[in-house]
């Protein structure tokens, strides 16, 4: 799978929610749990959810950590559009923003948040600058990220398969691409904006997939590098692929194939 042609970089893509759901989406809501669990943030408090996407992480605090106010802010017109169509819920906003520059008052959220967006946005520290200035003195900032480089599996499955055919999708592989999916990393991210008390944990989620269809067709969605990465390619390269894949998935003896992820959560106090 040397084509040049076929093997060229590919534009990230973040622009259908019903494609993102089962790709990540679905496994992003396990994690959300634990990392609300862990921040144990007041009822009634006001959230600011930075890189809200298509919605995971506003909707879990809403089911679990019963907030005053939350503001979703992603770059994406239609992870908004469907963040709004599946929340309804008139103590949740959604509106289209930067990340790096956040149209929001300084000090006026109790938590700042952000799930899975960090190593996408361009200059991360900006973010985390705009988080920290959005929070009040005394509230939490936080985030989490996968863990490409080892344990979000269905990931290094894809690219530990895509780059055995084809060497060069070796540039685009998140656990390469993305250095601050690391704890040191993290955490100097979040130092570095100021923030005291900073801790960094991992959040391990069961990621069980029925079947290799259940894995697979989520990767033709071409929400985000892997999938952007298999739909770039001619069906016969996409379709080696998929089979390089399949030989490597650990199934069950009922056929499906129970994986792990892991992401690195990090949060710091202003």
């Amino acid at each position: 799978m040397n084509e040049s042609s076929k093997s060229s970089k590919p534009k990230d893509s973040w622009a259908s929610g019903d494609a993102y759901e089962p790709y990540v989406g679905r496994w992003s809501r396990l994690v959300a749990r634990e990392f609300l669990n862990w921040l144990a943030v007041p009822a009634e408090s006001h959230w600011l959810d930075v890189g809200c996407g298509t919605g995971a992480l506003s909707q879990t605090i809403l089911q679990l950590a019963n907030p005053a106010s939350i503001k979703g802010i992603d770059r994406s017109e239609g992870f908004i559009a469907h963040a709004k169509e599946h929340t309804p819920d008139s103590r949740v906003k959604f509106e289209v923003g930067d990340a790096e520059t956040l149209n929001v008052d300084s000090g006026s959220f109790d938590a700042a948040v952000s799930a899975l967006v960090l190593n996408f946005i361009p200059q991360p520290e900006r973010a985390v600058s705009e988080m920290t200035r959005a929070t009040r003195s005394g509230g939490v900032v936080a985030a989490y990220v996968w863990d490409y480089a080892d344990r979000m599996q269905m990931i290094r499955h894809f690219f530990d398969a895509a780059t055995a055919l084809d060497p060069k999708a070796d540039e685009l592989d998140e656990g390469r691409r993305f250095p601050i999916c690391q704890p040191d990393a993290l955490s100097q991210l979040f130092e570095s904006a100021g923030l005291k008390n900073v801790e960094v944990r991992p959040i391990e989620v069961p990621t069980v997939f029925r079947d290799f269809n259940d894995y697979w067709s989520p990767f033709l969605g071409g929400q985000g590098p892997a999938p952007s990465y298999a739909m770039s390619l001619s069906e016969e390269r996409r379709t080696a692929l998929r089979e390089k894949i399949r030989t490597r998935l650990p199934f069950a003896t009922d056929g499906s194939i129970p994986l792990v992820a892991r992401a690195w959560a990090v949060r710091g106090t202003k």
